[in-house]
C-alpha cells in the first residue's frame, strides 16, 4: 500500500519549518543519495482490539482493558490500574492527525510508512499494550506481558532486523519475568521493556524499586541474556492525573515524561549499574533536556551528601549513566545543544515516535534539520541511527558501510 501524504493543515503547516542542509556531508531526506542510518528508538504498534483475549486466561478477561459505555451513552476507557477516562469528547481526526492514527497497521505498511520519513529501522512499543502494568496484581501484570510478547512476536519476529518490538515483562512477579526474560531472549528479541516502577501506583515507601537487592536476580538474568532495559514514559503509574484545564499539558510534562528519571537514577546511585557493567538501561520517548541535569544533581547530592549516602561507589553516578545508559528524544532543541559539553553525544537516541502525534513522522528530516545544524556529520551519524544500531545490534545497511563511522558501529554489533 503507498501512503499518501495530505498537505499539512494548519496546525501541521510549522513541521515544514526548517533552516535546510547546506553544508552537511550527509542527510536525513529520504531522498538523499548520501543518508544517514536513521534507526528511530521509539515506535509504537497498531494492535487489533482484541488482541489480549486469546492470549491471557480466561478468569481474567472481565479485567482486561476495554471501552464501557454509561446510561447517557458516554465511551469510557476503562483499565484495571487507571481512572476511566471520556474517550467520546475528543474532536475527530483529520488531515495528519488522521493519517498518523491510521498508519501502521501491518509490518509490511510500516516499512513502506517508515521510508517516506527515510528511517531504516525502529524500535517497537506497545500501544493499546502499553497498560499491561496498570495494575497492583503482578501476576495479572505478568500474563497481560506475555500475551502482548506472544502477539508481537508473531507479528514482527520475522521483520526483526528492521522492526524489532520489546519484550515486556513485570517486574513485580520476579521468578515468572526471570523466565520470560529468557524466553524472550531466546525467541529473538533485541531488547526489553521494564515499567518505570516496579509496583504500580503513586510513590509508596513500602513498595519494592530497582535500588532494592531484591531485584539483584533479576539484574543478573538482564545481564547474562545481553538484553538492554528500557523504560517507556507513562509506565508505573497513571499519568492521567491532572483533570480539567491543561490538563493535556500538565499530564504529559509533569506525570509522563518527568518520572522517566527515577529508574535511571535507581540504577545509577544504588550500585546496580557498578555491579552489572554490561546492563545497558535507558529512558524512552522522555527527552533528553533533563539528562544533563539529573547528572549533575545526582553528582551534587553524592558529593554534598556524602555522609548519608550508601553505598559508596567507585565512580560517581554519572559516570555510569555515561557508560550504560541512554536516553531517546523526537525533538528536543534544548537538550540536542548540551550533548556535546556534557559528553552525552553516544548516549541520545533519536526517535520518530511513528505513528503518534507527539512524534515527527513524516516530517523527520526538518525537524532534524531544525535542532541538529549544530552538530558535526558524526555526531549527527550517532545519533540518528549509530547508538540505536550498536545498543540494540541492528545490522547496518551495505550502502553506509564506506563511512568509518557506520563500519566501526557494524564491527562492533558483530556484522
Amino acid at each position: 500500500m503507498t501512503t499518501l501524504i495530505p498537505e499539512p493543515d494548519v496546525n501541521n503547516v510549522w513541521r515544514l519549518e526548517t533552516p535546510g542542509n547546506a553544508g552537511w556531508q550527509r542527510s536525513a531526506r529520504p531522498d538523499a543519495p548520501d543518508q544517514f542510518v536513521m534507526v528511530s528508538a521509539d515506535g509504537h504498534v497498531q494492535e487489533p482490539r482484541d488482541f489480549f483475549r486469546p492470549r491471557v486466561p480466561e478468569e481474567y478477561h472481565d479485567r482486561l482493558p476495554g471501552i464501557v459505555m454509561n446510561p447517557k451513552g458516554e465511551q469510557f476507557q476503562t483499565t484495571d490500574g487507571f481512572r476511566q477516562a471520556k474517550l467520546n469528547w475528543v474532536e475527530p481526526f483529520e488531515g495528519h492527525e488522521k493519517l498518523r492514527n491510521e498508519s501502521g497497521r501491518t509490518p509490511e505498511d510500516r516499512i513502506a510508512d517508515l521510508a517516506l520519513d527515510g528511517c531504516d529501522a525502529e524500535i517497537l512499543f506497545p500501544n493499546k499494550g502499553l497498560v499491561v502494568w496498570a495494575t497492583k496484581d503482578a501476576q495479572f501484570s505478568h500474563l497481560m506481558c506475555k500475551g502482548w510478547n506472544d502477539w508481537a512476536w508473531e507479528t514482527f519476529g520475522a521483520f526483526n532486523d528492521r522492526l524489532a518490538p520489546m519484550a515486556c515483562v513485570a517486574p513485580a512477579a520476579l521468578e515468572e519475568t526471570i523466565a520470560e526474560i529468557q524466553r524472550c531472549a531466546a525467541l529473538g528479541f533485541k531488547g526489553l521493556c521494564l515499567p518505570c516502577k516496579p509496583v504500580f501506583g503513586a510513590p509508596n515507601v513500602d513498595d519494592l524499586n530497582y535500588n532494592l537487592a531484591e531485584f539483584e536476580p533479576l539484574w543478573d538474568c538482564i545481564e547474562d541474556v545481553e538484553l538492554p532495559v528500557t523504560f517507556h514514559v507513562s509506565t508505573g503509574r497513571d499519568p492521567r492525573t491532572a483533570r480539567s484545564s491543561g490538563g493535556a499539558v500538565i499530564n504529559y510534562t509533569v506525570h509522563s515524561l518527568s518520572p522517566t528519571m527515577e529508574p535511571l537514577i535507581n540504577i545509577c546511585a544504588s550500585g546496580v549499574a557498578e555491579r552489572h557493567p554490561r546492563l545497558s538501561f535507558g529512558a524512552i520517548e522522555a527527552g533528553i533536556g533533563w539528562v544533563p541535569w539529573m547528572l549533575e544533581a545526582m553528582d551534587e547530592a553524592y558529593r554534598k551528601h556524602h555522609m548519608w549516602v550508601r553505598p559508596k561507589l567507585d565512580g560517581l553516578p554519572s559516570d555510569y549513566f555515561r557508560r550504560q545508559g541512554f536516553s531517546s528524544f523526537q525533538e528536543d532543541r534544548a537538550g540536542l545543544a548540551l550533548v556535546r559539553e556534557f559528553d552525552l553525544v553516544g548516549n541520545v537516541l533519536w526517535a520518530n515516535d511513528f505513528p503518534h502525534h507527539e512524534g515527527s513522522w513524516p516530517y523527520s528530516a526538518q525537524a532534524i534539520e531544525r535542532t541538529m545544524g549544530h552538530l558535526t556529520d558524526d555526531e549527527r551519524a550517532k545519533i540518528l541511527g549509530l547508538n540505536s544500531a550498536r545498543i540494540f545490534k541492528f545490522p547496518i545497511p551495505e550502502r553506509f558501510l564506506h563511512h568509518a563511522d557506520a563500519a566501526a558501529t557494524a564491527r562492533a554489533i558483530g556484522h
